[in-house]
């Protein structure tokens, strides 16, 4: 018999009275002289649903926590509009037995011990509500594009241009160390693409070429930063969203950006209201409440220079202090989006030092067209910029950071044939999902996370 996913039978009325096989990891399991309970969960529902087996004078072995098993039994109505299963021993089937050192037991574990065993925690409350989370977060954001008539396309993961220019690239090499080379340039020409490669740090660079023939693009896919920077808010790889839009300014990047982000929190809270409430009650207090205004009230808009003068004016004692030129550290971005504004924040018009060679430039010589999206909790979730399209004005740049153009050319070529205002943004996917959950940490919000030292 085809076994029905929890999930259906969860909450609905339609399956009282018919027997139904379900199969799922055990949660928990309490065993009395003549009946037992037994607390189901396959993956499909934060909720579990409760086998009652009427143990009579059938074999019954109680099975523990951590055993994974196959249930045929009847659906009754249990309390509170909840519906539970009852079977007998001899419908109870075993796939696999948990041992007594089985890691999940009843006791509370801690996210770091969790992160240990990435192999078991989706079966806890918390990572079963994070993936559920992560996967109607990305099913949103490709509904909403495809709805807008974007194309979605694949940009390599293996490059020779560095799209950041910052060099923090992984080297994608076949030869590894080895001294049987006089230079550099004799090991390279030697390697598997006759020239250095490494893993990509965005997607961008080749999505413009792609917004250049269809229009409007967009990206979803890994990317890859080897800076060596441990904290909560990094990883070595990490899942990108990055929309390209030929002839689209920077206002249009804000809308778009605003637009696509309150669609995508919408969705959730409709879909997933039973993760949304369990994250607020253990994690985040308030994240319903704080989600719901986010997408009820305009984005506040704020320049970089006058955001400097807010922070300069706060009297707060920030760690990183701050002048007109400084990057925007996470707690001066905070303050802004959490005390200021008390809302979403987009900040606008960086100075051009502090930012990509790619962004373009405004009239005043001294800042560009870039914006980055501040939320309360997180910080920058959302980084973007009209593109420089003046052919001159770009190699400017790019020879002022000494880039190597030869690396860059297909890129530079876009600007000599037809070539249009655009722009576009990324969006760091696990960023997101950490400011819709209230999940402190990076490493909880993707299932294998990869950082500095760490590869299990």
């Amino acid at each position: 018999m085809k076994h029905i996913d929890i999930a259906d039978i969860i909450g609905s009325q339609d399956f009282i009275d018919k027997e139904v096989t379900v199969c799922g990891w055990v949660r928990t399991s309490r065993n009395s002289k003549s009946v037992a309970f037994i607390e189901l969960n396959d993956g499909t529902s934060l909720k579990n649903i409760q086998v009652v087996v009427e143990k009579g004078d059938g074999d019954y072995k109680e099975p523990r926590v951590g055993t994974s098993i196959k249930v045929t039994g009847k659906i009754v109505a249990g309390r509170n509009n909840t519906v539970e299963i009852n079977a007998v021993p001899e419908n109870i089937t075993v796939f696999g037995d948990a041992p007594t050192d089985y890691p999940l037991q009843k006791k509370g574990c801690s996210l770091e011990f969790l992160r240990s065993i990435p192999h078991l925690r989706g079966r806890t409350n918390t990572f079963n509500a994070v993936w559920r989370v992560r996967s109607v977060l990305a099913s949103a954001i490709h509904e909403y594009f495809q709805s807008h008539h974007y194309v979605y396309v694949n940009t390599p993961l293996i490059t020779g241009s560095d799209c950041e220019g910052a060099g923090e690239m992984f080297q994608v090499t076949t030869i590894g160390y080895s001294k049987d080379y006089k230079s550099e340039e004799d090991y390279y020409a030697n390697d598997f693409f006759g020239k250095r490669a490494g893993l990509s740090v965005s997607g961008q660079l080749e999505g413009e070429m792609a917004a250049m023939a269809m229009g409007k693009i967009y990206t979803f896919g890994p990317s890859f930063r080897a800076e060596n920077s441990n904290t909560p808010k990094h990883l070595a790889e990490f899942w990108h969203i990055e929309p390209e839009v030929a002839f689209m300014e920077l206002d249009d990047v804000i809308e778009l950006a605003e637009d696509m982000l309150k669609y995508v929190i919408g969705k959730l809270l409709k879909t997933c209201p039973d993760e949304i409430a369990f994250f607020d009650a253990h994690f985040e207090k308030g994240l319903k409440a704080r989600l719901e205004e986010l997408i009820s009230h305009d984005f506040g808009r704020v320049t970089y220079t006058e955001a400097i003068d807010l922070l300069k004016k706060s009297g707060e004692n920030f760690v990183y202090p701050v002048e007109w030129g400084c990057d925007l550290q996470t707690e001066h971005e905070r303050y802004l989006s959490e005390k200021v504004f008390k809302k979403a924040v987009f900040v606008t018009d960086y100075p051009k030092e502090i930012k990509s060679f790619y962004m373009k430039q405004n009239a005043d010589g001294k800042t560009v067209a870039a914006v980055d999206l501040l939320v309360p909790g997180v910080g920058e979730i959302i980084g973007g910029s009209e593109r420089e399209y003046d052919l001159e004005k770009l190699l400017a740049a790019m020879k002022e950071r000494n880039m190597n153009l030869d690396l860059y050319s297909d890129y530079l070529d876009l600007r000599k044939f037809g070539s249009v205002p655009h722009g576009g943004f990324g969006l760091g996917f696990e960023r997101l999902i950490m400011y819709t959950t209230g999940m402190a940490n990076i490493r909880d919000v993707i299932l294998f996370p990869r950082t500095v030292g760490s590869i299990r």
